[in-house]
């Protein structure tokens, strides 16, 4: 593979698996011209060739659908019909087998929600597909595979998507308010019992002080004088000089 090619192929996976989720192993949904391409051209083994251009394991799927219709095709599609039916089968809610196509559209869904790659040979098809979020395209030329690059739509379905995630509706900023408040409102509780607490601590303060004072107040009418609550201490050394002298 070209040195292009596989940047190319590398920035298309990037973008899948980044945007919308892609894991590994792919799983790739292949309609019935791709796997008659396949074969018209020898592309075998399928998974090897595609696992190459996606740089990763992959697993094969069809549908019930898809088999139908390459049968019908007659003999012309019959090895393209033993290829497909080794290909595991995608579930599709169809009692009667529907067209190829419509089965392909209606697997993938609105938002391509099983993560499949989409290999057809169907311009048609891919077009349509390209108006699907997240859905990667893989066709055949001749004997090489391409992984296409992610559509305009698919590119702007991402910056969009983005863009709202990133902007509050009214519901979101309503929500946001009222809990803003709430926490204003419980906060402001918080700092007037506090104040209270203060206020009660510096209240019971000045109460002591005012007693303290009162009690000094009365002592001094009484005539009662405060006095030291302590013994002073003579030094050692004076009392040794006070002996020397009386000897």
């Amino acid at each position: 593979m070209k040195v292009k090619k596989q940047k190319r192929h590398r920035k298309s996976l990037t973008f899948y698996t980044a945007c919308f989720g892609f894991r590994k192993p792919y799983k790739v949904l292949c309609d019935g011209t791709f796997v008659h391409h396949l074969v018209v051209n020898r592309i075998t083994p399928a998974d090897t060739a595609l696992a190459n251009i996606l740089s990763a394991t992959v697993k094969l799927y069809t549908t019930r659908c898809v088999l139908a219709e390459l049968k019908r095709l007659g003999k012309s599609y019959s090895e393209a019909l033993d290829a497909a039916n080794n290909l595991i089968i995608a579930r599709c809610e169809h009692d009667k087998c529907a067209r190829a196509d419509s089965c392909i559209m209606e697997v993938v869904g609105e938002n391509n929600s099983e993560h499949f790659f989409v290999a057809s040979q169907d311009t048609d098809l891919r077009k349509k597909l390209e108006e699907v979020p997240g859905v990667p395209l893989i066709f055949g030329l001749r004997n090489a595979l391409f992984l296409e690059s992610p559509s305009a739509f698919q590119k702007e379905y991402v910056k969009t998507s983005e863009e709202r995630r990133l902007h509050m509706t009214d519901k979101e900023y309503q929500i946001f308010k009222d809990r803003a408040m709430k926490r204003l409102a419980d906060g402001e509780a918080d700092n007037s019992n506090a104040e209270i607490v203060e206020n009660n601590d510096l209240g019971d303060s000045i109460a002591s002080a005012q007693a303290i004072k009162r009690s000094i107040i009365s002592r001094n009418h009484n005539g009662v004088k405060d006095k030291p609550q302590f013994k002073r201490r003579k030094a050692k050394h004076l009392m040794q000089f006070v002996k020397f002298s009386i000897s």
